[in-house]
C-alpha cells in the first residue's frame, strides 16, 4: 500500500507505473500458464482419446483371437476326436448341483412322486461291476452268429507225430467267420417257337415274344442290376470298382454301362417315388426335411470347349411319418424349389433354420385358392444345443455349460418315453418337459442381452434361442413330434459316404435318377426289406403294373403287394424267382378301390 503523503508527485507516478508493469507482468505469466495448463490438458485429452482407441482396438483383436480360438480348437475336435457331441453330465450335475436340484424338483412335481428319503450310504463296488452300476467289462469272444445254427463245413487239423500213436479223446472247437463268394450266373432265356398252320396250308413260325422290362435288350437280368445298383447307392462302391470285382468273376461289364443303367432305371422307378411323395402329402402329419450340398459334372455345353470346375447341386430328403422316405434333388438352394418339393401340404415341417423354408412356412407353397393354412414350423432341439455345445468344449463359457446342462436334462427324460403312445407322451411332455422349457428360455432372456454386444459363437447360440422360441416350443403341442431332426439326418449318411467315395454325380439328369434310387433304398430298409430283392422285383413288376397302381410297388406296401402276386397265380412264384417272365397282375385291393 503506497503512503501518499511521504512521496512527490513524480514518485508516485514512477511506482504506480511500476506495480502497472509488475501487473502486466504477472497477467502474462498467468496467461502463459494458462496457456501452458490447456495444451497440457489437451495433450492428455488425446492421449486418452488414443488410449480408449488403443484399448478398443485390443478388445476387438482380443474377441477376434478368442474366436479363431474357438473356431481352431472347434476344427481340431471334427479332425481328430470324436463328432458326437457327447456330454460329460456327471461333470456338469456337480457343476450345477443347486440347478440340477431345483430340475430334479419340478420333474418330481410333474410325475407327482413324494420327496426321495436320504439314501444310505453307497456300498463299495464289487469287483464285477464297472462302478456306474452296470455290468463289468465282458471277457471271452463276443457270439458272432446264433448259437443254434449248425456249421456249413468242417475242418479237421490233425497232429502228424501224435496221429496213430496216441489215442484220440475229443476235440477243441473254435468259430470262425468265412466267406464264399457267389458266383454271378448265365441265364439262357429259351422263347419257345411255334408252327402255325394257316387254311390255306401254309405254315409259319411264331415266337413267343419278349417279356417286358425296364431295360429293352439289355444284357444284365434284373437280379445283376440290383446287385450292382444297391452296392452303389447303398454300400457307395463306385462302378469302376464294382467292375473290377465283376471281371475277377470273368463278367466284363464297363462302368459306363453300368452307369447307363442306374440312369435309366433311376428314372423309370421315379414314378414309384412320385407315387410316394404325393402320398405323403395328402395324408402325412409331419414332414422332416435336411438338405445336403453335392458336386455335378458340368455338361459339355456348359463347358464350350475349355475345361470347367464342378457345379453345385443340392439333395433334399423328406422323412414323412416313418412311411415314406424320399430324396429331391435341386440344382439350387432356393425358396422356390423347395416351394414346389412340399406344395399342398398343410401339416407340421420340421426343418433346420435355414432362410429357404421361411417361404413354406409364409404360406407360399400352397395351391393356389386353397382355404388351408400354411404348414407349422417344428425347430429342432439339436440345432439349438450344437451352439452351446460347441462353446463349451471351446471356451468354457459358464452360461454355455449351463444352458448345455439345461438342453441335455430335457433330452434326458425325453428319452424315457420313446416306447409311449403319442398322447401318454405329450402329457408326460405337459408335466415335465414344459416347466423345464419354460425355466430354459426365462434363463436365456436374462443372458441373451449380456453376452449379444459380444457378437460371439455363445451370443448366436443364445440368439438362436430367441428367434426361434415358438418353433422350438412346437413339439409340446402332440406327443407325435419328435424333438430333434436326427431322424432324417441319419438318412443322409449314406448319400455322404457315396459323395465321398463318388466325388461328382455325371450330371443333373444323373443326380435325379441317384435320388429316385436313394428314396426306394432307404424306405426299404425303413421297412425291414431285402434291399436287392425288392428291387429286383420291383424291375421286374413295374412295367406289367397300371399306372394308376404304382402306389402298391412302394416299400410300405410291398410286402401286402408281393403275397398277393404271389396269391393270384401259381406261375408268378417261377416268375419271380427267375426275375424274367410275365406276371399275372392281382387285383387291386379293396382299401385302394
Amino acid at each position: 500500500m503506497l503512503e501518499v503523503s511521504s512521496l512527490s508527485r513524480y514518485e508516485l507516478v514512477e511506482q504506480l507505473l511500476t506495480e502497472a508493469t509488475r501487473s502486466r507482468a504477472l497477467e502474462g505469466e498467468v496467461t502463459r500458464e494458462r496457456a501452458k495448463r490447456e495444451d497440457i490438458e489437451a495433450k492428455f485429452a488425446r492421449e486418452r482419446a488414443m488410449r480408449e482407441d488403443i484399448e478398443a482396438k485390443f478388445a476387438r483383436l482380443d474377441a477376434a483371437y478368442r474366436s479363431v480360438k474357438e473356431q481352431l480348437e472347434l476344427i481340431n475336435r471334427r479332425f481328430y476326436l470324436a463328432k458326437a457331441e457327447r456330454v460329460d453330465t456327471a461333470q456338469l450335475e456337480f457343476e450345477f448341483a443347486a440347478l440340477n436340484a431345483r430340475l430334479k424338483e419340478i420333474v418330481r412335481e410333474g410325475m407327482g412322486e413324494p420327496e426321495p428319503p436320504a439314501a444310505p450310504p453307497a456300498d463299495p463296488p464289487s469287483s464285477g461291476s464297472n462302478g456306474r452300476g452296470g455290468r463289468g467289462k465282458p471277457k471271452g469272444r463276443r457270439p458272432l452268429f446264433d448259437a443254434n445254427r449248425v456249421p456249413d463245413d468242417r475242418i479237421r487239423i490233425e497232429n502228424p507225430a501224435l496221429q496213430g500213436v496216441a489215442r484220440e479223446v475229443g476235440v477243441e472247437t473254435s468259430f470262425r467267420i468265412g466267406f464264399q463268394r457267389p458266383k454271378p450266373l448265365l441265364i439262357a432265356v429259351d422263347r419257345v417257337k411255334y408252327e402255325i398252320t394257316k387254311p390255306n396250308g401254309n405254315a409259319s413260325i411264331v415266337i413267343t415274344p419278349v417279356p417286358r422290362e425296364c431295360m429293352r435288350r439289355g444284357i444284365l437280368a434284373p437280379s445283376m442290376i440290383a446287385r450292382i445298383l444297391l452296392q452303389k447307392f447303398g454300400s457307395a462302391i463306385p462302378f469302376h470298382r464294382q467292375a473290377k470285382m465283376l471281371a475277377a468273376d470273368g463278367i466284363h461289364v464297363d462302368d459306363g454301362t453300368m452307369c447307363r443303367y442306374a440312369e435309366h432305371i433311376g428314372a423309370t422307378l421315379g414314378t414309384i417315388v412320385d407315387a410316394m411323395a404325393d402320398e405323403a402329402r395328402r395324408t402325412a402329419f409331419c414332414l422332416s426335411t435336411d438338405a445336403t450340398g453335392v458336386y455335378i459334372q458340368p455338361s459339355p455345353d456348359d463347358r464350350k470347349g475349355a475345361r470347367r470346375p464342378c457345379k453345385r447341386g443340392h439333395f433334399f430328403v423328406v422323412l414323412a411319418d416313418r412311411d415314406h422316405v424320399f430324396f429331391e434333388y435341386t440344382r439350387h438352394h432356393r425358396s422356390e424349389p423347395v416351394c414346389d418339393m412340399f406344395r399342398g401340404f398343410s401339416g407340421f415341417i420340421q426343418a433346420d433354420a435355414n432362410s429357404v423354408y421361411d417361404a413354406i412356412f409364409r404360406g407360399q407353397a400352397l395351391t393356389k385358392g386353397s382355404n388351408a393354412k400354411p404348414p407349422k414350423e417344428v425347430a429342432c432341439w439339436s440345432h439349438a444345443r450344437r451352439g452351446f455345445w460347441e462353446c463349451a468344449v471351446t471356451s468354457k463359457e459358464a452360461d454355455a455349460r449351463q444352458a448345455l446342462f439345461r438342453i441335455v436334462r430335457m433330452f434326458d427324460e425325453e428319452r424315457k418315453w420313446t416306447d409311449l403312445a403319442p398322447e401318454a407322451r405329450k402329457q408326460a411332455r405337459d408335466r415335465i418337459l414344459r416347466p423345464l422349457v419354460d425355466e430354459l428360455f426365462a434363463w436365456a432372456k436374462e443372458r441373451e442381452p449380456i453376452h449379444a454386444p459380444t457378437r460371439s459363437r455363445l451370443a448366436r447360440s443364445f440368439g438362436y434361442l430367441k428367434r426361434h422360441e415358438a418353433a422350438l416350443r412346437r413339439f409340446l403341442e402332440d406327443g407325435r413330434l419328435p424333438l430333434t431332426n436326427n431322424h432324417t439326418e441319419r438318412e443322409l449318411r449314406n448319400l455322404a459316404v457315396c459323395r465321398k467315395n463318388w466325388l461328382f454325380f455325371g450330371s443333373d439328369e444323373n443326380a435325379t435318377a441317384a435320388a429316385n434310387l436313394f428314396s426306394l433304398i432307404s424306405s426299404a430298409r425303413l421297412w425291414a426289406l431285402d434291399v436287392e430283392q425288392y428291387l429286383a422285383d420291383i424291375m421286374l413288376a413295374l412295367p406289367q403294373w397300371p399306372l394308376a397302381r404304382h402306389l402298391e410297388l412302394a416299400p410300405k406296401y410291398w410286402a401286402d403287394t408281393r403275397a398277393r402276386i404271389l396269391a393270384a397265380s401259381e406261375r408268378n412264384a417261377r416268375v419271380l424267382r427267375d426275375g424274367i417272365g410275365n406276371l399275372v397282375i392281382p387285383a387291386a385291393p379293396a382299401a385302394a378301390e
